[in-house]
């Protein structure tokens, strides 16, 4: 799976989370870019995440993610452990 493939995938997923399907994200978006991206809605963006992806974050993973891109790494190297 390509980072544009995730990129996407998670596109998809912002919609949903924001009900807005005029979002778009790029690898540097970052929570300072939307202003209904909160707490609640990080949680379910991760949620949404883990399910789309079948992985499953701990919570030191992402607590650290400061944009898209670093999302999109995460992902990928959960994708390589699964094999």
């Amino acid at each position: 799976m390509t980072d544009a493939d995730i990129l996407n995938a998670l596109t998809e997923i912002f919609r949903d989370v924001f009900d807005d399907d005029t979002v778009t994200i790029t690898p540097q978006s970052s929570a300072k870019d939307f202003d209904a991206w909160d707490s609640l809605s990080n949680v379910n963006i991760m949620v949404a995440t883990e399910m789309r992806f079948g992985v499953r974050f701990k919570t030191s993973e992402v607590e650290g993610l400061r944009d898209v891109s670093e999302l999109i790494g995460l992902i990928k190297k959960q994708l390589a452990a699964k094999g």
